[in-house]
């Protein structure tokens, strides 16, 4: 065998090999979902992915099919970690052929993989990360989100927390999802005052000298004095703000919204407290989240969490897309559906702003009752905050 015909040999390999992948692709719907499956945000990422399948079955009727292709779902563990993340994004693509991907569960490694997004013309469902810029500046039209955002947060907390006469000192995690919250909490509160930021890193284990700073700001001012947490990642700052018992003290109460349940324990010492939520069990009324929360006690013996939902809902838009589609993933054709499109979650309906593909939707206006049948606060609807009251910002530069 000459050395031409060699190489020509090798060359019709490739090629017949390409073209199998590509006819075995054919009969699929691959989505990578890239998420924290190691590290700080590990907790939200398992849920995130019990959600997402069990969101998938839910959508297809439990056969994982779409117009007749089959839904496999390639999990990657960004370790939380932006490089980490991005090139798992480009190895999805390029490598394992994905039609689209989920995730990821941190803020810092959303900001890394959007651009991989645009370079590879294809879809990435943001969820759960939050801060503003994912959507804001940083977007690009191969970006969606079916979770909420930090303008989202902020509007919905301010119905609890801007009263005239209230101070109010900001505790967040020092990275884009913190620093994004403040910022927006900023623009939404109007006649509260604020006195002080304090930015902690993500894993801090001992929250005593952030907070002795934010009691030295607050203690003297006159008012109902309040720090307002924005906090992500294990451990949470909650059961040192109640060991040092700030409301007895010093007249300091606390302000938060939502969170997982395990971090919700610390919530029990704060009777009366108030807030906003994204998501708790308890609170929607609707058949999608009756059914997510049968399932959950089927299949874990425990109700889901925050990031549950965040999953199932991502699992819900997809469906609903392919299904507007016949199962067709041309990255167009699934913008152009998804632009604009309402879909079913156990949040109740979402829609996606066609302006800058952020889902919008409810938040939830809580006040924490202490039940001793749970081991975490009850968050009790005071009242459902629709979309349209929240008044979210455009802030691309489409």
């Amino acid at each position: 065998m000459t050395h031409l015909t060699r190489r020509l040999a090798v060359i019709a390999l490739a090629c017949t090999a390409s073209l199998a992948m590509a006819q075995s692709n054919k009969g699929e719907i691959r989505i990578a979902h890239i998420h924290s499956k190691t590290g700080p945000l590990e907790a939200y990422a398992k849920q995130t992915q019990a959600g997402l399948m069990m969101g998938l079955s839910y959508a297809t009727g439990g056969t994982m099919m779409v117009g007749g292709k089959k839904i496999v779902v390639i999990e990657k563990d960004d370790q939380g970690k932006p490089d980490v993340g991005k090139s798992l994004l480009a190895a999805a693509y390029a490598d394992d052929k994905v039609d689209l991907a989920i995730g990821p569960t941190a803020s810092p490694v959303a900001l890394a993989m959007l651009p991989v997004a645009e370079e590879y013309k294809k879809i990435l469902l943001v969820e759960p990360a939050v801060a503003d810029s994912i959507t804001g500046d940083k977007w690009n039209k191969y970006i969606f989100r079916t979770g909420r955002n930090s303008s989202q947060d902020a509007a919905a907390n301010a119905v609890a927390l801007d009263q005239p006469g209230n101070v109010v000192a900001m505790l967040a995690n020092d990275n884009a999802f913190g620093r994004d919250g403040v910022k927006a909490a900023k623009e939404y509160i109007k006649k509260a005052k604020i006195v002080h930021e304090e930015y902690l890193p993500v894993g801090t284990t001992d929250f005593t000298a952030g907070l002795l700073r934010i009691v030295d700001k607050l203690k003297d001012q006159p008012g109902n004095k309040y720090i307002s947490v924005g906090w992500s990642g294990a451990p949470t700052p909650f059961p040192k703000i109640a060991e040092m018992d700030l409301e007895k003290r010093y007249g300091i109460k606390l302000a938060t919204g939502g969170n997982i349940l395990p971090a919700m324990v610390a919530y029990k010492q704060f009777p009366g407290m108030e807030g906003a939520l994204y998501y708790y069990f308890g609170i929607p009324k609707n058949p999608v989240n009756d059914a997510m929360v049968a399932e959950h006690y089927k299949q874990f013996k425990a109700p889901p969490d925050f990031f549950t939902a965040g999953g199932f809902s991502a699992a819900m838009a997809v469906v609903t897309a392919l299904k507007k589609t016949n199962g067709d993933t041309n990255t167009n054709k699934l913008i152009q559906t998804m632009e604009g499109m309402s879909f079913d979650t156990p949040k109740g309906t979402m829609t996606f702003r066609k302006e800058d593909h952020q889902a919008m939707q409810s938040m939830y206006h809580f006040k924490i009752k202490v039940d001793p049948a749970f081991a975490w606060g009850v968050p009790e609807l005071v009242r459902e905050i629709k979309p349209e009251e929240l008044n979210i910002p455009i802030r691309n530069k489409r």
